[in-house]
């Protein structure tokens, strides 16, 4: 099985102190097997330029190297928003789902993916494969 992993997993490990389960998880799970939505590292270089815009310049600069690391770690396995992704996307989109966890969703879908994520209640909805590594 491979899997998509949400930004909240990512978010976890890079954390100060992670979840021990989040890390077990992922140790368990074969780097080739682990993908990236384009959405997931869109928000987590948002959260990096939110940072800088409160001042947060030195956190900052952690964060966007640790982002750096995931993307060289993950390099073709980070997936792209197409134009299949976008009609997934269009009908799993009248759930209750934001832009990026029904993009996201979408994704998983299209490339027969489980997503991994904390939230398990804002995929469940669309029909995407499902698991929480946060125990």
């Amino acid at each position: 099985m491979s899997y998509l992993l949400d930004t909240n997993v990512l978010s976890e490990i890079m954390r100060p102190k992670p979840a021990p389960a989040v890390l077990d998880w992922l140790s368990k799970a074969r780097l080739a097997d682990q993908w990236l939505s384009v959405v997931t590292v869109g928000e987590l270089r948002r959260g990096v330029a939110l940072l800088r815009h409160r001042g947060g310049t030195a956190r900052a600069q952690v964060f966007e190297q640790a982002i750096a690391d995931i993307e060289t770690r993950h390099g073709d396995r980070i997936l792209p928003v197409t134009t299949e992704i976008v009609r997934v996307w269009a009908r799993i989109s009248i759930h209750s789902i934001d832009m990026a966890d029904g993009l996201i969703a979408a994704t998983a879908l299209t490339h027969g993916l489980a997503v991994v994520t904390r939230n398990v209640k804002h995929f469940e909805e669309t029909g995407a494969a499902v698991i929480n590594p946060f125990g």
